[in-house]
């Protein structure tokens, strides 16, 4: 097999780009780091592909950059899996799906040395004039005074703050929850607080099927795009209020993958999918609440240039999770409240899941599936720290 690129000298950040086509998105966001100051020996890449993809032309992009990082097709995930001592976990992690993040997060708990991570799509080019790697590790160490956000209806709409133009709503933005009374204040963050840091994305709104074909597209993006002037200010959800999470442009302390797991989608018998990391970012921001932690939202921002596509496939991915997504958040709202940490809190939520009766939903089943696998995902968290990690071939 042929080597990757030096396996990481210094790092602390593992960044995580989930890969079968534009791969080559890796170049501007290290170009971005160097052209801003940004210490790019900190950056260690873990693209996630499949074995059709051609994976030495990925390696060779990293030796080109002078970076460090490695390359997992499906067949080098399960000799990791193997390598490690949790084969009997390989479940968790759904093939051919965009939830294949979820083996980056487990890359980096078998590796104790990075502190962050942070989630790329590969449909994403940074802001030249932000420097988007310094610019979320100061949202993560961020303390003083910022603008917090909530609802009458206990939703944030990222988009909010031209709501009144646009009129948009991000994927998984429960339906039952919109038009909604929107009040803005201030509180003091303490320096730790925050454990996660949302970038928001300009040009291509990120929009579910419904509400594109509702904004006129049959091309699977939206008539109506973003821009700079819509992000005016930064800010965080207040407690018990909850938002929509998107993992393209995300970093995150390592101190919440027991609570971060990215949801078995796509590869199940209900055909539920695209609602990975909305899901994920609910029991999220559930573990936050009860922990005294928050979510930054706003920059640094990325240009989102999906590709064209039917809206109508994305339709038929997603309206198997529709009604589960208007109804999940309700269901873990108070699971958890006595918990002291991350994997407690994310266990509570798992059991309310897995132990619950749901047939009032269509595919309801599917809710206790999704338990079981986060029963399982802290399980092999547990096995990784049992098992020495073991360096890339």
């Amino acid at each position: 097999m042929a080597q990757d690129s030096p396996r990481r000298p210094d790092g602390d950040v593992c960044v995580i780009v989930p890969t079968v086509r534009e791969y080559d998105c890796v170049r501007p966001y290290v170009e971005n780091a160097r052209e801003h100051g940004f210490d790019v020996s900190r950056l260690h890449f873990v693209l996630v592909t499949e074995n059709f993809c051609d994976v030495g032309e990925m390696r060779a992009l990293l030796a080109d950059l002078g970076v460090s990082g490695e390359v997992f097709d499906g067949s080098r995930r399960e000799a990791w899996y193997e390598d490690n001592g949790i084969a009997e976990y390989g479940h968790v992690v759904p093939a051919a799906s965009h939830a294949e993040t979820s083996f980056g997060l487990l890359y980096m708990w078998a590796d104790e040395s990075f502190e962050y991570g942070v989630f790329i799509d590969d449909d994403t080019r940074p802001h030249d004039d932000e420097d988007y790697f310094g610019r979320h590790m100061e949202n993560l160490a961020f303390g003083g005074e910022m603008e917090r956000v909530r609802s009458d209806e206990q939703w944030v709409n990222v988009l909010h703050q031209s709501a009144e133009e646009h009129g948009l709503y991000p994927r998984g933005y429960p339906y039952s929850a919109m038009e909604e009374t929107v009040e803005t204040d201030t509180v003091d963050v303490e320096r730790g607080e925050v454990v996660a840091s949302q970038g928001l994305w300009t040009n291509v709104p990120d929009l579910d099927a419904v509400r594109i074909l509702m904004d006129g597209d049959l091309e699977g993006q939206a008539r109506t795009r973003t821009t700079a002037v819509d992000f005016e200010n930064d800010f965080v959800a207040a407690r018990d209020n909850y938002l929509t999470v998107c993992s393209m442009n995300l970093a995150f302390r390592r101190e919440v993958i027991p609570a971060f797991y990215q949801l078995p989608m796509d590869d199940n018998e209900w055909d539920v999918g695209r609602f990975d990391d909305i899901w994920s970012g609910v029991f999220l921001k559930r573990a936050c609440d009860v922990l005294g932690k928050r979510i930054y939202t706003g920059r640094p921002l990325c240009e989102h240039n999906k590709a064209a596509r039917s809206t109508f496939d994305d339709l038929h991915n997603e309206v198997a999770g529709l009604e589960l997504n208007e109804h999940l958040w309700e269901l873990v709202a108070d699971a958890g409240a006595d918990a002291d940490g991350y994997a407690e809190a994310y266990a509570a939520m798992a059991d309310r899941l897995a132990d619950g009766e749901f047939a009032e939903y269509r595919n309801g089943a599917f809710l206790g599936y999704v338990g079981e696998h986060m029963r399982d995902w802290l399980d092999c968290l547990d096995a990784l720290r049992r098992t020495p990690a073991v360096a890339g071939d």
